[in-house]
């Protein structure tokens, strides 16, 4: 994996559709199983042996530099590449080019958004990346039913691989958020701010350049830009989803936990360091609890994720409780990625 320079965590956005949620924290830092979304990524980086990695800072980007330091205790090397206004997926590689290739190799470059929890193949999608010889870049795709709502990627085989033919048109594809490159590539990307897939992939297109695909076909995929989706993949983690390389345990109770005899635990649960729960309350199946908080006698947590710091009174049911707010995630979810 040495063939790679760097990873680029973009990191950047405001996390609008999350509401009071991304007011707290930004996207990236939301706890999924009390572990920010983000050490997921970085884990299994490391895990393909890529350790110099970038992560794009605006939206409160203090607590994510605060969060993961230099990343020497994650097993990496982390840079921050700050951006005073936001600059895009391709603004933001660009302008990170000096960290991303400081040495100018133009060995490839890994993309992908700081929102995901993805069991990606990297090694799978380097080997193919230099397979592809001749390419501007590769997506990572995966078949969707509703792909054209999430903008579809039309995918057609080339030769021994896959080639993109078009972008937010007509496909059975959706793009997954990662995509590698190569310095010499993003360069050409326009200055100040900019899309990869608008204004770089999808007019180098339509001008006869070739773009690969890489197709995910197996292992867990989540990105949580509404809380719906971010309850689920707490949910779907706690069930069993399988990761090669998880951060930590992502079930279970912590040994320092106080919890009164009379209480009911159902399996599965995540409860963290330093939690009390006191008698005769209900928690899961389904329930996520952060570390130091504190649930009071008689409450009932189920399908619910409570983050650190949580003091807790009632029945949390479908819902994402902060330490100032609580946010339903049920009903109705938009598709837009």
């Amino acid at each position: 994996m040495t063939q790679i320079a760097s990873a680029m965590l973009l990191c950047a956005g405001m996390g609008t559709r999350l509401g009071d949620l991304s007011r707290e924290c930004p996207k990236p830092l939301l706890p999924v199983c009390n572990v920010p979304i983000l050490r997921y990524g970085i884990t299994n980086l490391v895990a393909h042996g890529i350790t110099n990695i970038v992560i794009n800072l605006h939206h409160q980007g203090e607590l994510i530099s605060n969060e993961l330091g230099d990343g020497s205790a994650l097993g990496a090397t982390i840079q921050y590449s700050h951006e005073e206004q936001i600059l895009g997926t391709g603004g933001g590689l660009k302008h990170a080019l000096p960290l991303l290739d400081p040495e100018g190799t133009n060995a490839p470059i890994l993309s992908m958004n700081g929102k995901l929890i993805f069991d990606l193949d990297i090694a799978g999608l380097l080997a193919s990346f230099l397979e592809a010889g001749d390419t501007l870049g590769m997506m990572v795709v995966q078949p969707a039913p509703n792909a054209m709502k999430w903008g579809a990627v039309d995918v057609r085989p080339d030769g021994d691989g896959l080639r993109v033919h078009n972008i937010l048109g007509e496909g059975s594809h959706m793009f997954c958020g990662v995509h590698m490159t190569r310095p010499s590539v993003l360069k050409n990307i326009p200055e100040g701010e900019a899309c990869t897939v608008r204004q770089g992939y999808l007019p180098w297109i339509q001008d006869g350049g070739r773009v690969s695909a890489f197709v995910h076909k197996q292992g867990y995929f989540a990105e949580h830009s509404t809380p719906k989706r971010y309850l689920q993949s707490n949910l779907d983690l706690l069930r069993g989803a399988e990761l090669r390389h998880p951060p930590s345990p992502l079930s279970g109770i912590a040994e320092s936990a106080s919890i009164d005899p009379s209480t009911t635990i159902t399996a599965p649960v995540c409860i963290g360091e330093n939690v009390t729960i006191g008698p005769n309350c209900t928690i899961g199946p389904d329930a996520v609890i952060g570390e130091n908080s504190t649930i009071a006698p008689g409450s009932s947590v189920h399908e619910a994720v409570l983050w650190n710091s949580v003091q807790f009174s009632g029945q949390a049911h479908q819902e994402i409780i902060t330490p100032h707010t609580r946010i339903p995630a049920s009903g109705a979810d938009d598709v837009d990625g």
